[in-house]
């Protein structure tokens, strides 16, 4: 096994944990909290007759880089160790790997699994682990996997169970919970320790020592003038009015201001009330609202080109799938006036001044002889990829030397990286075949990214833990942490109440960590009872809400075109994760599209091709199909992208979670003797 010695600030952590207490370990990014985890888990196994650890993450990717970089070399020679996560085989298992292993890595949502399956051979109780080590534990709240995990270790420890594990949780800041002063910030770490059951811990005697092994970077605001003159924005907003008029808004309508999230959430509203009223015209209006909404977001980040081009890809779809006379306006309205977009969006006197400034930061650091590596944050998925197409075709920062690279979430769909290329391009990063990094948040938490000399802030507004978590990238010694923002603009503001919040959060820590063992004590009994109570009224109230209406009573629409295509009686849920519709008649309602391919493989089923709305030109996607065992063809299908028309009138909903009426579960059994009889006789 590697030998590794603590610095004098991790030893003063862990102190605790050694001695068998719950305990959260809070240090910046980059101080070594997981080292700090694999010596109180090797500490672990030496003492504790029959140990077993138990490493959860909330990202798939952390799973590979704990077990590759912190746990395998300082315990893989003295004991058995095994990472699992949705891709592996293990996870089917999962029950056998357990017994079998000393030190499990897996995702939560494995273990969350394992504990509600009571398949032998899956099924895993808390009381087979002896220590539960949470990464990222802020997390641990509401309704996450971590707090669904833990909800399960209190109400087992209220019960007065004694065979419950050791809780050692990690985090960078717990942060405020939105609170914006001290009391409730404090209230709020509280929360978060009852729900880890856990005292907070953080360096007090090597605070300096911990500094000079984290240094803060620089922090610089970039700040750009507004733009004088914006004809392309300009242009949009007018074509917006010209379909707020058309749709003539209803007198209790009040849209804010456009090119603002507010908007966006206002026309998010106004389709769920135009798809639930039966009015076409107003959902459809408000759906085109909110991608002419987009362009100007992006109009503001990004160059206008980037912003056209969104439109541009919407509308390619759109003309096609036309189906009444208010498709027809709104398709019309954009191509009566592309030609005049397109030529504002290509006149360089309107470009965006936050492009030229975002340049010349990254040349502050960059160039031909010099040793740089950045990572530059950005919002969207969509803003990432513009990003790079402008740092590619910008001879500028080409002749600088900037290798550039997107790192985003993985997931499916052709916007998401699979895990692979994930690894790869932060294996490129590494070994300095790339220099700079474009990032969605994937990269502000927990990934093992090397030491950064600059971080760029671009267009963003997100919560002071993320801003912490981008700021700790910037380990190199006299680093930079940018916030590229318009003057006067709420990147700023934002940038600015993080730094509160952070203070904030520091104090609401010490406040906690000064509380009598008595005065603790009793605080996180108190907030666990109520926990318990309140989750146990929400269940009850999900359990009436599922009861509302019997399934057979419930029609399904298509969320497009409103026509009526299934029962809610047709849908079963299968494995606990699929709603499959098993009515063999639903195949007259739907086309097939591509082959889905996935990265991972699954026990017991693999995707067919996409499936969508065959009701004239209407092609809504709704899924795909999945063949089952080998032997059932199934559609998959999304509630988001359906209107559901109920006994007290027509809703939407965004999960299948929330619908108001019970979904059976699928049995395979029962489906082949439903429509395979003949195996039966």
């Amino acid at each position: 096994m590697g030998e590794f010695e603590l610095r004098s600030y991790q030893k003063e952590v862990v102190e605790r944990a050694l001695k068998g207490e719950n305990v959260i370990i809070w240090l910046p990014t980059g101080g070594g909290k997981t080292r700090a985890a694999v010596y109180v888990a090797r500490r672990h196994l030496e003492t504790t007759a029959n140990a077993k650890v138990m490493v959860l993450v909330n990202k798939v990717h952390l799973v590979d880089q704990h077990y590759t970089k912190e746990f395998e070399p300082y315990l893989g020679s003295g004991y058995k160790l095994m990472k699992v996560s949705g891709d592996s085989q293990e996870k089917d298992f999962f029950g056998i790997v357990v017994q079998d292993n000393d030190v499990i890595i897996c995702t939560a949502q494995i273990l969350y699994n394992a504990l509600l399956n009571k398949e032998e051979a899956k099924h895993v109780e808390l009381s087979d682990i002896t220590l539960l080590i949470i990464d990222e534990c802020h997390h641990t709240h509401k309704e996450s996997v971590y707090n669904k995990i833990m909800r399960c270790y209190v109400e087992k420890k209220l019960k007065g169970q004694r065979r419950i594990p050791q809780i050692l949780g990690l985090t960078a800041s717990p942060g405020t919970g939105g609170a914006k002063v001290l009391e409730e910030a404090v209230n709020h770490v509280l929360e978060i320790c009852a729900n880890l059951d856990s005292v907070i811990v953080s360096t007090k005697n090597y605070i300096p020592e911990l500094e000079e092994k984290v240094p803060r970077p620089q922090k610089t605001f970039d700040i750009v003038e507004k733009r004088t003159s914006d004809p392309f924005g300009d242009h949009i907003k007018w074509m917006m009015q010209q379909i707020h008029g058309f749709m003539s808004l209803p007198p209790d309508v009040r849209l804010r201001e456009c090119g603002t999230q507010e908007y966006e959430a206002d026309v998010v509203i106004l389709e769920q009330r135009g798809v639930s009223q039966d009015n076409r015209l107003l959902a459809q209006c408000a759906l085109h609202l909110r991608q002419y909404n987009d362009a100007l977001l992006i109009n503001d980040t990004l160059r206008m080109m980037d912003a056209y081009r969104s439109l541009e890809e919407f509308y390619d779809t759109k003309v096609i799938t036309a189906i009444d006379g208010t498709d027809y306006f709104l398709v019309g309205l954009f191509q009566e006036n592309q030609v005049e977009l397109k030529n504002f969006a290509a006149d360089p006197r309107y470009e965006n001044p936050k492009m030229a400034k975002l340049e010349s930061t990254l040349l502050g650091q960059f160039g031909p002889d010099v040793q740089s590596r950045g990572i530059l944050f950005s919002r969207t998925r969509r803003s990432t990829r513009c990003l790079l197409d402008w740092v590619q075709k910008n001879r500028t920062l080409q002749k600088a030397g900037i290798k550039a690279a997107i790192l985003t979430g993985a997931g499916n769909g052709i916007t998401y990286m699979t895990q692979n290329e994930q690894a790869d391009t932060i294996r490129n990063f590494r070994n300095g075949i790339l220099n700079l990094l474009i990032s969605t948040s994937v990269a502000e938490e927990g990934l093992d990214i090397p030491e950064c000399n600059l971080v760029v802030r671009y267009g963003l507004l997100t919560n002071e833990i993320a801003q912490q978590q981008a700021s700790g990238r910037a380990r190199a010694r006299d680093s930079q942490y940018s916030v590229v923002a318009q003057k006067g603009g709420r990147e700023i503001r934002r940038e600015y109440i993080n730094e509160y919040l952070e203070e904030l959060t520091g104090k609401a820590i010490a406040r906690v960590q000064s509380m009598s063992e008595h005065e603790f004590r009793r605080k996180i009994n108190e907030i666990q009872t109520q926990a318990i109570i309140m989750n146990k009224v929400l269940q009850d109230r999900k359990t009436e809400k599922k009861n509302r209406h019997a399934a057979s009573s419930i029609r399904i629409l298509c969320r497009n075109c409103f026509a009526e295509v299934a029962s809610g009686s047709d849908f079963k849920l299968l494995e606990n994760a699929h709603y499959v519709n098993v009515n063999p008649d639903f195949k007259n309602r739907y086309k097939l599209g591509g082959k889905v391919v996935l990265e991972r493989r699954f026990e017991d089923w693999e995707p067919g091709c996409t499936v969508s709305c065959n009701n004239g030109n209407c092609n809504k996607d709704w899924g795909f199909e999945m063949k089952y065992r080998k032997v059932a063809i199934l559609p998959n299908l999304a509630i988001k992208n359906f209107a559901l028309e109920t006994p007290d009138g027509r809703i939407t909903v965004k999960k299948w979670k929330d619908v108001p009426f019970m979904v059976e579960e699928f049995t395979f059994e029962q489906y082949c003797s439903d429509f395979f009889p003949d195996l039966f006789d």
